[in-house]
């Protein structure tokens, strides 16, 4: 058995901690930040540090009064889902646009490139007149070898189809001739994708932009039907949205220490809470079942809600109580497993503490030292590792193992300090749980190490 110092002379030692020489202040400077970790991790023992947010009391009193729960404003479910209200463009959305109705706006000057579609009665039988025809460079029309060419660029349609009856009255008795415009080659077309940009407008090339964020699409349909009448005859458009970029949930996975994950994903009007946890590919390992909603209030006026999920009962049994539609801002977010947070936080807390006191530095040399071992130290340095002793208990032989490592690869400024406070340390920590068992998480990671390298150094 450990035989420590009596109570009395621990109380006069209190005093030798205080006045350590100069080459050991560096050990006492770390058990002092080691000490203070560990008191502030027992104050927070038995303490919920996870978990769903907390309100202040103030700040809950005041939503209990301004937001009384009502029954018939439940949130929707999955069997008892609700239609979206009109949808509002917004940036990044993308919008898909067809101009049906392209016509330019009187009075229409033909040009170079236009197509007109020309059809004439009483041409010669071989050679009919009836289809588009392009407008070459220079203003001519080519109406075939039997007819020749015609001028009629700078031209009105009217006036270009009394020029197409005269020169045809040169060749036919009674031509009856139709001229229309098939398409002007100096009008853009408007048809496929628009990106709604950062300043809330659309592009439509030649036509300029039109402002519309903030309006559903009967709405958008209207002001760009109206922008582009400044151009167009009596323009018409179709409009849809392509990508629903702007209207979004999220996913936010806690990470138990490893760091937290969120995820973004568009509305389209029918995703639950299942939905949602299947883009993720479900629960991950560092993740618990306890998962809710946060719903933030429109615009920030009136309450924010909180809607817990029970996601076992939504999977295993296929309840429909919790499992939530989803509404574009919401915030779908899972909470992480405690225990492994904890394993995390003192993983934090001992890596320090690894690189102090040198876990790393087993070597390859382990076996040649530990065969040297009963002549390359003195038997009585460090008696019997009060410290381990303590911690595993006299009983158990990895006290055994804790000791061979500290006489062969520890630095020597530990077990100077070891040797002259250890015994005083193991006492100290005796009646200590916490602790002790912080202290134990730090060998046993030296032991793990040391029976690893063990082999290795053997075999070489």
């Amino acid at each position: 058995m450990p035989s420590y110092t009596p109570l009395d002379t621990r109380e006069k030692n209190a005093w030798k901690w205080s006045r350590l020489r100069p080459g050991r202040g560096f050990w006492t400077r770390r058990v002092g930040r080691f000490l203070a970790i560990a008191a502030v991790l027992a104050q927070v023992t038995g303490c919920s540090i996870y978990g769903r947010p907390q309100r202040s009391t103030t700040q809950q009193v005041m939503l209990d009064a301004q937001c009384p729960t009502e029954p018939e404003r439940m949130p929707a479910k999955e069997l008892a889902k609700i239609t979206l209200p009109a949808y509002v463009i917004e940036p990044p959305d993308i919008l898909l646009i067809d101009a049906l109705r392209v016509v330019p706006k009187p009075p229409f000057k033909i040009q170079s490139f236009d197509t007109l579609q020309v059809i004439v009665e009483g041409t010669l039988l071989e050679q009919p007149i009836n289809g588009l025809y392009v407008v070459e460079p220079g203003g001519m029309l080519d109406l075939g070898p039997s007819y020749g060419k015609v001028m009629v660029g700078n031209q009105s349609l009217e006036e270009a189809q009394d020029a197409v009856f005269k020169h045809l009255k040169r060749v036919l008795k009674e031509p009856q001739v139709s001229l229309t415009l098939a398409q002007a080659a100096g009008q853009q077309q408007i048809a496929g994708e628009h990106l709604v940009g950062p300043d809330g407008t659309i592009n439509l090339g030649t036509y300029g932009s039109v402002f519309v964020t903030g309006l559903t699409l009967d709405e958008a349909k209207i002001e760009i039907e109206k922008h582009l009448g400044n151009f167009l005859d009596a323009p018409l458009v179709s409009i849809d949205v392509f990508a629903y970029n702007s209207k979004v949930y999220y996913v936010v996975t806690e990470g138990a220490g490893f760091g937290d994950n969120i995820a973004r994903f568009p509305v389209t009007g029918n995703e639950t809470v299942l939905d949602a946890i299947s883009q993720i590919n479900g629960i991950s390992r560092l993740s618990s079942k306890d998962m809710w909603i946060a719903r933030p209030a429109p615009s920030g006026v009136g309450c924010d809600q909180i809607l817990p999920v029970d996601i076992e009962a939504i999977m295993k049994g296929g309840s429909t109580a919790t499992n939530y539609q989803i509404l574009p801002g919401d915030r779908v977010f899972i909470a992480q497993d405690q225990w492994i947070a904890a394993d995390s936080i003192i993983g934090k807390i001992t890596a320090p503490f690894e690189r102090i006191f040198g876990f790393t530095l087993l070597g390859t040399s382990l076996v040649q030292q530990i065969n040297r071992f009963p002549f390359g130290f003195n038997p009585n340095f460090g008696g019997e590792c009060w410290v381990a002793r303590e911690v595993y208990g006299a009983e158990n032989p990895q006290w055994l193992l804790f000791r061979a490592w500290l006489l062969t690869e520890a630095p020597v400024w530990l077990r100077e300090a070891y040797l002259a406070h250890g015994e005083e340390f193991a006492a100290w920590i005796h009646d200590k749980p916490v602790m002790k068992a912080i202290v134990k998480a730090l060998m046993d990671q030296v032991i793990e190490r040391y029976e690893a390298e063990m082999p290795k150094a053997a075999a070489e």
